[in-house]
């Protein structure tokens, strides 16, 4: 007696994709540029203000599509804080402080961290966004506590290291330098509109001028314990 077989079937696609094949034949692409876009929706008008009709359009796919990928808009927002938390630790890590002397790592990784922010408005936006929201989906994600924990075990070790060698004061907790890098290189990006309007400096001078790059590091550097003389 013959006997049908028949294939497990694929899962279920948005027919919309049957008209986009090279999106079909690549998600990680599609996922990566509806993510792209999202993260400036999301930046620019908040959680509630931003619209998946926007991002649909901007992105050429479908309201069906995004929500196949990423199963609703919350879902696409937490995709979109992971990713950029993600992105900014993934550049961290190829900064290798290990292989750095203390004082020079220490630089290096306030210089990046500026640069980034400076570079990148997008990412404090959505910072100030999710603290509107007290973190209530970052608490959602599985991977950001991970990504930031890596993070400070590398200020850990290069702090440990320059205690060891005496160019850093000791009794310093990780997380106190961490939150003072973030302070002061955040301060920049997150206040140059109303700091501007007050103290009449124009765009481009707020532009992460508030505390000059230079400033912020002999700050931190003086707030691990080491006086930098010209």
């Amino acid at each position: 007696m013959n006997q049908t077989v028949h294939s497990a079937p694929s899962p279920a696609v948005p027919a919309e994709t049957s008209r986009e094949a090279g999106r079909t034949n690549d998600p990680a692409r599609t996922m990566a540029e509806i993510l792209e876009v999202a993260t400036h929706e999301f930046a620019d008008k908040g959680l509630s203000g931003a619209r998946i009709d926007a991002i649909a359009a901007a992105t050429r796919t479908s309201k069906r599509m995004i929500y196949y990928y990423f199963g609703s808009k919350d879902g696409l927002y937490l995709a979109v804080l992971e990713e950029a938390y993600r992105r900014m630790r993934s550049i961290e890590a190829e900064l290798h402080l290990d292989d750095l002397a203390p004082l020079v790592a220490l630089r290096k990784l306030v210089e990046f961290t500026y640069d980034h922010h400076r570079d990148n408005e997008d990412f404090i936006r959505l910072v100030m966004s999710e603290n509107i929201h007290r973190a209530e989906y970052l608490r959602q994600s599985k991977g950001i506590r991970q990504l930031n924990i890596q993070a400070i075990d590398s200020i850990r070790h290069l702090y440990d290291r320059g205690v060891a060698q005496g160019v850093f004061r000791p009794g310093l907790d990780p997380v106190d330098i961490h939150a003072a890098i973030s302070a002061l290189t955040v301060f920049n990006v997150s206040n140059r509109y109303t700091f501007g309007m007050i103290f009449d400096r124009d765009d481009r001078q707020t532009q992460a001028k508030t505390l000059q790059r230079e400033h912020v590091v002999q700050l931190l550097l003086r707030f691990v314990g080491y006086a930098e003389t010209k």
